[in-house]
């Protein structure tokens, strides 16, 4: 009787062994047969994937041409947030309000000047015939302005985000509407499968072949001879490579004279708002690049860019002698066969609604400033970076998943320096021209008032214009 339970205990542990065996192999072949299928869905997909980008986007891209795809997005784009505004406007007259206000402000100041408030609050005492005078009254002036300042200043307001007179659909821009209705609510959810499934890979795909081509195109052209065909080949790889990234951000950009664009020994200088300011205004034409040199993927693109083109690269130490950076960059302006600088003069991001103080630097160099005015359009993406809230690769992240971006660019009329005009006041005109020429806020702060505190020389100039109106200009005595 035991022999026999042993017997059929074996059995049983046989048939389970080879039941195992069995359930394993089926598995495994079962699991092989679901990965060759991947692979062999997989593949074809990926083929026509870059079949359809290269000949679709990046040849019209290369080539300068448009097939219409993004003038087609743009206007089914336009209609959705026009059909969105016209939801939200409709389910609150709140944002009717919000809609004809011509100043996101908490606070609607007047343009007089100081001299003018404070003539306004001496209207009942005289005036004395030989000098200024103080009156008590004077204090509320100065009041009222540092309230209005701790509240909401001119300059603050100016490194963050435009605030938007109605939503585009994007969460990080849904600040000031909060109705929003079931259908919105749907819209907004296809929204953010098309940005983050669809134009996300696409534009992180375009990005990266826009930016290894630039690597790889200007590495070879930096190994030809330096004859008059290395510099026509430079420019095209530049050019191509600039168009594909502007692809990369669904970049939608409108030129206006372009009878204006800056020549060869001259020196663009443009408002800033954004580093892609860079990729706008070379997808239009080539400039030689001035900046610091750094290290990891951008010192790779560096140097790559500077053996077919000669751009101006600093080391942080030579950023700090002003004579050396300023006889370098007239060196480059000397040589009318170099393309023009194109250069930031304001040093830092600004939000796209003013323009502030531009740095003299770039005004002591000689040689014709060629004012370039850009202006983005809020509506479809917001392209400003505000650098001490977002890092680099957030901002990227931030731009491929807005819908497009969207600007116009005009090229101003060149413009030198008047005899007698020093290096401020004539930065200060070009300034203007550019503000006014975009539509923005000419602001006379320093923009770097980011990071550091209001300089003391700020100060004397308001005590000495209201010591002035105080004592008088009679200087007899």
């Amino acid at each position: 009787m035991s022999r026999k339970r042993g017997t059929f205990s074996a059995f049983c542990s046989v048939e389970l062994l080879a039941f195992h065996e069995t359930s394993v192999c089926s598995g495994s072949g079962l699991v092989r047969v679901v990965m060759e299928g991947f692979w062999a869905v997989f593949f074809p997909v990926l083929r026509v994937w870059f079949t359809c980008l290269v000949v679709l986007i990046m040849l019209p891209a290369m080539l300068g041409i448009s097939l219409g795809i993004t003038e087609t997005y743009m206007k089914i784009l336009i209609k959705t947030l026009e059909w969105a505004t016209h939801r939200i406007q409709r389910a609150s007259r709140a944002e009717e309000i919000l809609k004809h206000s011509t100043s996101n402000g908490l606070i609607q100041r007047d343009n007089s000047s100081l001299e003018q408030e404070i003539e306004e609050l001496r209207q009942n005492r005289p005036k004395s015939a030989e000098h200024g005078d103080f009156t008590l009254s004077d204090v509320l002036c100065f009041t009222r302005k540092g309230i209005e300042s701790i509240v909401e200043d001119d300059v603050t307001q100016r490194f963050t985000s435009e605030e938007l007179v109605s939503w585009n659909l994007l969460t990080r821009t849904n600040n000031n509407f909060q109705y929003i209705s079931l259908r919105l609510t749907v819209l907004w959810g296809v929204g953010v499968a098309v940005r983050y499934c669809i134009l996300l890979p696409l534009r992180i795909t375009l990005t990266a072949i826009g930016l290894s081509w630039l690597v790889i195109g200007t590495t070879m052209v930096g190994f030809l001879p330096n004859y008059r065909v290395k510099g026509w080949l430079s420019e095209l790889v530049h050019l191509m490579c600039y168009r594909i990234c502007a692809r990369g951000i669904s970049a939608t950009i409108h030129y206006h004279n372009k009878q204006n664009r800056p020549k060869r020994g001259g020196i663009c200088v443009a408002n800033h708002t954004s580093p892609i300011d860079v990729v706008i205004l070379a997808n239009d034409g080539c400039y030689a690049m001035v900046g610091q040199v750094h290290g990891g993927l951008m010192g790779v693109v560096q140097r790559a860019m500077e053996r077919a083109c000669p751009h101006i690269w600093f080391e942080r130490a030579e950023m700090r002698d002003r004579h050396l950076v300023t006889q370098r960059l007239r060196d480059h302006v000397n040589d009318t066969t170099k393309l023009p600088i194109l250069i930031f003069p304001e040093g830092t991001c600004i939000n796209n609604t003013s323009v502030m103080m531009f740095k003299k630097g770039s005004f002591e160099i000689g040689g014709t400033i060629y004012p370039v005015a850009i202006k983005y359009d809020p509506q479809f993406g917001d392209a400003f970076w505000n650098s001490s809230k977002y890092s680099m690769v957030s901002y990227l992240l931030r731009m491929m998943t807005s819908w497009a971006i969207v600007c116009n660019v005009w090229y101003l009329p060149p413009m030198a320096q008047k005899e007698g005009e020093d290096a401020v006041l004539f930065a200060n005109r070009v300034k203007s021209t550019i503000a006014q020429q975009g539509g923005l806020v000419d602001l006379a702060w320093d923009g770097g008032l980011k990071r550091a505190k209001v300089k003391d020389s700020f100060k004397e100039q308001q005590q000495k214009k209201y010591s002035h109106m105080v004592v008088g200009d009679d200087s007899s005595d």
